[in-house]
């Protein structure tokens, strides 16, 4: 048994006649994945043992002295292990939070990021204005985070969600369901305007489409690297090979005064910029910064 509360906190393995602790294990799986790359060692394993538990992380605090079960450790082990091979944790733990909504996680699609949070707010700022009823469709919905923050939160009616894998695809319609919104997107496979029908029109179209440059492969960390879908992270030697073809392709699916809204990579806005006013149909062109002062999202009204 467990000596006293102090003895239980260090981070090493247990000696006879103690056990593995909450406080215990996560120092010592902490310094473990810290030895296999994870900058947040101590935190994930956190994070996973709160999940094997089925409480939340700060309740771990509360607990810290109790001795674990074995089924409770092999659960923890195979948690442990997937993250300390690079697996991404929202990967590990199956779920993301993204504004308001808990998504399922997994490597069909990419795993929501805070930056994206930010074009949902620019979205939504302008249907704010716009009045309700509002279409869209949202060109490689991914995991459905975009299309089901703006169906939560927005006046949107319905929205078309588009995206080349198949798996993504399923990965959004798993969301919307869990969420109850899957009568409210219509999910179409094909790359960029391919699903779309000649003369079909929206409200805004949106898109966090794959932007990094190929030459940066090797300069991402692994778990992006390794573990995320390729095709949904890089676009070409510039990472421009789909931002651009959408920029030009967007007025012939937009209502006139319609948004075009898209995330872009760091140094890609004065490229978007161009493309929209090189295309004579958007007016209001904007880019707005990232937390870290990045142009991060691009913007553009349909003239009409």
């Amino acid at each position: 048994m467990i000596r006293s509360g102090s003895e239980s906190g260090d981070g090493h393995p247990p000696g006879p006649g103690e056990s593995w602790t909450p406080i215990r294990l996560t120092r010592w799986s902490g310094e473990y994945l810290r030895g296999k790359g994870v900058e947040s060692g101590r935190l994930d394993a956190e994070l996973m043992l709160a999940r094997v538990l089925n409480i939340g992380r700060l309740d771990l605090y509360l607990q810290f002295d109790r001795p674990l079960h074995t089924r409770e450790l092999e659960a923890f082990k195979a948690l442990l292990v997937r993250r300390a091979s690079r697996e991404p944790l929202q990967y590990v733990l199956g779920v993301s939070v993204f504004r308001e909504i808990d998504l399922r996680t997994d490597s069909r699609a990419l795993i929501p990021r805070p930056e994206t949070e930010i074009l949902v707010g620019e979205i939504l700022a302008w249907a704010s204005r716009q009045g309700g009823h509002l279409t869209g469709v949202d060109i490689g919905i991914g995991s459905g985070a975009i299309a089901l923050s703006l169906l939560k939160e927005g006046p949107f009616q319905i929205l078309v969600g588009t995206d080349s894998s198949r798996d993504a695809l399923d990965l959004a319609r798993e969301n919307a369901l869990s969420h109850g919104l899957a009568e409210r997107i219509e999910f179409r496979e094909g790359s960029l305007f391919e699903p779309l029908q000649e003369g079909e029109r929206f409200d805004v179209v949106m898109s966090n489409p794959p932007y990094v440059p190929e030459g940066e492969r090797g300069s991402l960390q692994a778990e992006v690297r390794d573990w995320e879908p390729s095709e949904a992270l890089f676009a070409g030697p510039q990472g421009l090979d789909i931002l651009l073809p959408l920029v030009r392709g967007a007025p012939s699916f937009l209502r006139a005064g319609g948004l075009l809204a898209t995330e872009v990579g760091d140094g890609q806005g004065i490229e978007v910029v161009r493309a929209m006013e090189d295309t004579g149909a958007f007016r209001e062109v904007s880019i707005r910064p990232d937390l870290t002062g990045r142009g991060r999202v691009a913007l553009g009204v349909v003239s009409g």
